[in-house]
């Protein structure tokens, strides 16, 4: 098990902790956390962009001109797809871009996340967070104090004085371990995990029994 520094907001170290190791130390395989992400970013896509086909361009109920005798080439409709304003062969129509991932590898992809960042040197654990008032300069503060870039930092539930203090800060994510995803973890270079999101992050794992 790795044993990890805990720091207060103003990153004074103030303790240890034990993290289990069949969470944060498992070994990455990229082609899992690719397929994962994958699915996270398909599911994403909205699947709405359609074109018409003949069967549903409007007009073109009558033929142009006569089939002969007008030196033309012949021609059935206005709405031909080699028509200007006409249909539009083989377009794009509604569909749903997501496919299965199973839970089990789900979670182990999250794990490989999770792992990836101690390993890197770029997990963090905070006692917490505590503000004065709900204000960007004072979360900014705590930012920088801790050194904080590009980070997702987890809370061990929704703190709405927390997420509207850091909602207007570039880089800076707020999530909580039931919204934990291997997207979100990959993107943001630093992880920080408040103290009593640690249990709820673990625990989360052994339901899955993963």
């Amino acid at each position: 098990m790795a044993t990890v520094k805990v720091y207060d907001q103003n990153k004074q170290e103030s303790g240890e902790m034990t993290l289990a190791s069949d969470v944060f130390e498992i070994e990455v395989r990229p082609e899992i956390l690719n397929l994962v992400v994958r699915a996270q970013m398909a599911a994403k896509r909205a699947g709405t962009h359609n074109a018409k086909t003949r069967a549903f361009v409007s007009g073109g109920g009558a033929k142009p001109w006569k089939q002969k005798g007008t030196g033309r080439a012949r021609s059935g409709s206005n709405r031909s797809p080699i028509w200007r304003g006409g249909a539009i062969i083989f377009g794009p129509s509604p569909r749903d871009y997501g496919f299965k991932v199973n839970s089990k590898v789900r979670a182990l992809a999250l794990k490989m996340a999770l792992s990836s960042r101690l390993a890197g040197e770029s997990l963090l654990v905070v006692k917490g967070i505590e503000l004065p008032e709900a204000k960007t300069k004072h979360f900014a503060k705590v930012a920088g104090a801790l050194g904080l870039g590009k980070a997702l930092i987890v809370t061990p539930e929704d703190n709405e004085a927390l997420s509207r203090s850091a909602r207007n800060i570039p880089g800076l994510t707020l999530t909580t371990p039931d919204r934990l995803s291997v997207l979100d973890v990959l993107k943001h270079k630093q992880l920080v995990l408040l103290e009593g999101a640690v249990e709820s992050v673990q625990a989360r794992f052994a339901k899955k029994g993963a």
